[in-house]
């Protein structure tokens, strides 16, 4: 079951808000371009209610519409509105330029920020230990470079331009409705109040809402996630129904999170929209008595023109008001996005290097496990009794020399991959040491520890793109000559120039169009392409190939091994008798070692497993 994410309380979080506009540093220029921008588009709004304040009040006066007025002042009347409309009509096109500038640098900015953010976090997964993938769904880090980091760069394409220019909009109009008629702007600003613990309240109820979103999100993205990737095993076991049934309990929950968002939504809008309806009724009241003479010492000031500004500039002063809905909206999906963005972000690097991490000049291939004690269990430290279940492995001390072959078998559950592990530094022991060429592997430089190290797994990964970036991983400084070398050796070479486009034949994504022997022939060919001075071949990699093609693996591979340090884990113990020796574990602890010989002589458990699997081998034939 996926674990949603904690669902955090904080309303508002200035931290949190810091660390996202600091990526619009290296952008300051743009960003302050847009500030200005943003100023001026708020400067011409009141301009155009100031336009048609002039014209009525200079054309429409009562004798103009008495028609008492002769041709020479009709003239001026015309010239007046001539005038008044070409100043609106180049306004117009002045607004329309600052807009498109506007729209077009934010928009950069944003889309910069969001390569930015999802570099960052790219490059944290990159570093992070395998700890933190074992615990944490795929689809759950897929939310945090999509959805999340969208959610952000709306927020500032859409919300920060609509947040700079509501604002200046706002102080625009009231300090103008200020100057123009201070009774009328009163008269209008007797909503504010109301519109004040309205917006308060709708943006707490927003805030859950836009957080239950997101983590309802995560969901049906690990949900999903699981389902492309176990699509086999579903099928084969005809999960298809129930799968279907759990996909859709987590959906209805996103959609359900989805329509709580749009009715608070729904109903702030109406509200705002109400609230200035109120505001422009009151105008018309109080200024429609004051011109009618109801008021002569309240109507001073107040004129026709004045008026219909006036109504105009109280319906412009909401729609800004409205529109910060939007940027709460925006806002409170940042707020949330950010909060999963950064915890990937300070997620603790637990494997990482130290400042005087050492490199390895001449590597021998020398392993030493010390009195290892090893938990996956985070929680467990160095002083956590022995008798612990958590332990993983139990003051384990194997001396492995370079150059020689070791097999570890055993139950499942004994310990044997935690080994190549702790060897990789994939973790970190809580006792004990595990050193390679004398040296603590937490001291050295883990791409030079790892570039030594070949790794064979039994469920290979292939990368989207052609049989030779996947050989090489994409390194140019590794010629062709040495690909076809190493893929003859295993003999997958005759295999690959079957295929139409040898070499440079597509794979599909994770080797869809491979079989499973296949993939496993080009990951030997792969480890030793990067001809590494430690091979670790892990949990009986060549299970799945046929006979023949086993038999001829397993014959480069002992050649390969010549020289080098190997570590083999196998089940099938007839695949293991040529190892220098063979290491037995059993529950964390190591209980035998030594040849194959050596150990059926000593009739212990090894022997016992090794009757057992023949006799399995015999009642299958």
């Amino acid at each position: 079951m996926t674990q949603p994410d904690e669902a955090f309380q904080k309303e508002f979080d200035p931290q949190l808000t810091r660390r996202v506009l600091r990526y619009l540093r290296p952008y300051l220029r743009l960003v302050l371009g847009v500030l200005v921008l943003s100023l001026l588009i708020a400067l011409t709004q009141p301009t155009f209610g100031l336009i048609q304040r002039y014209a009525i009040d200079h054309s429409f006066g009562p004798n103009a519409l008495s028609g008492t007025v002769d041709l020479a002042g009709r003239q001026r009347l015309f010239q007046i509105l001539l005038t008044a409309a070409i100043v609106y009509l180049c306004l117009k096109g002045v607004e329309f330029v600052l807009r498109y500038a506007a729209t077009l640098t934010i928009n950069i900015v944003g889309q910069r920020v969001l390569y930015d953010i999802r570099s960052d976090i790219f490059t944290k997964l990159q570093r992070l230990q395998l700890s933190f993938f074992d615990k944490t769904p795929v689809g759950r880090l897929i939310t945090r470079v999509t959805s999340d980091v969208d959610a952000i760069n709306q927020f500032i394409t859409a919300g920060l331009v609509s947040l700079l220019q509501s604002t200046f909009l706002i102080l625009a109009y009231v300090i103008i409705m200020l100057v123009v008629s201070w009774r009328l702007a009163l008269i209008s600003f007797i909503v504010m109040p109301v519109l004040y613990w309205a917006t308060n309240y709708f943006r707490a109820r927003l805030r859950d809402a836009f957080r239950n979103n997101s983590i309802q999100q995560s969901i049906v993205n690990s949900k999903l996630n699981e389902n492309i990737t176990g699509m086999l095993t579903i099928q084969l076991f005809g999960r298809e129904n129930r799968n279907a049934v759990e996909f859709d309990r987590a959906n209805r929950r996103l959609l359900n999170a989805r329509l709580e968002s749009v009715r608070w939504f729904a109903l702030f809008q109406p509200t705002v929209s109400i609230l200035g309806s109120v505001a422009s009724g009151l105008v018309l009241w109080y200024a429609g008595d004051a011109i009618l003479g109801a008021d002569r010492l309240a109507g001073a000031g107040i004129t026709l023109g004045t008026l219909i500004a006036f109504n105009q500039w109280v319906g412009q002063l909401f729609q800004p008001i409205q529109d910060l809905s939007d940027v709460f909206n925006n806002l409170q999906a940042a707020m949330a996005s950010s909060e999963r963005i950064f915890g990937v972000l300070d997620t603790p690097v637990t494997i990482q290097d130290k400042p005087d991490a050492r490199r390895l000049n001449q590597f021998e291939g020398d392993v030493h496990l010390d009195h290892v004690w090893f938990a996956y269990d985070e929680s467990v430290d160095a002083h956590t009794p022995d008798d612990d279940p958590r332990w993983t492995l139990r003051g384990i001390d194997l001396h492995i020399r370079p150059g020689e072959s070791v097999a570890l078998v055993g139950a499942t559950g004994a310990g044997k991959t935690s080994i190549t592990s702790l060897v990789s530094r994939f973790y970190d022991v809580q006792r004990g040491a595990v050193r390679v060429d004398g040296v603590d592997v937490r001291d050295l430089e883990q791409y030079d520890l790892r570039r030594h190290i070949g790794v064979v797994l039994q469920d290979v990964f292939l990368f989207a793109g052609t049989i030779e970036s996947n050989l090489t991983l994409s390194n140019p400084d590794i010629p062709h000559e040495r690909v076809v070398q190493a893929c003859k050796y295993v003999g997958v070479h005759e295999f690959i120039m079957a295929l139409e486009d040898g070499y440079d034949t597509e794979v599909r994504e994770r080797g869809a169009t491979l079989s499973t022997g296949q993939k496993q022939l080009l990951a030997f060919a792969r480890a030793l392409i990067q001809n590494p001075d430690i091979l670790l071949v892990l949990d009986e990699a060549t299970a799945s190939v046929d006979t023949e093609t086993e038999l001829r693996i397993q014959e480069a591979l002992e050649k390969v091994m010549q020289g080098r340090t190997s570590i083999i884990i196998a089940h099938r113990l007839s695949t293991i008798e040529h190892c220098n020796r063979i290491v037995v574990m059993r529950r964390g602890v190591v209980v035998e070692e030594g040849s194959h010989r050596e150990l059926l002589a000593q009739n212990g458990y090894y022997a016992q497993l090794h009757r057992l699997q023949y006799a399995q081998g015999d009642a299958a034939d």
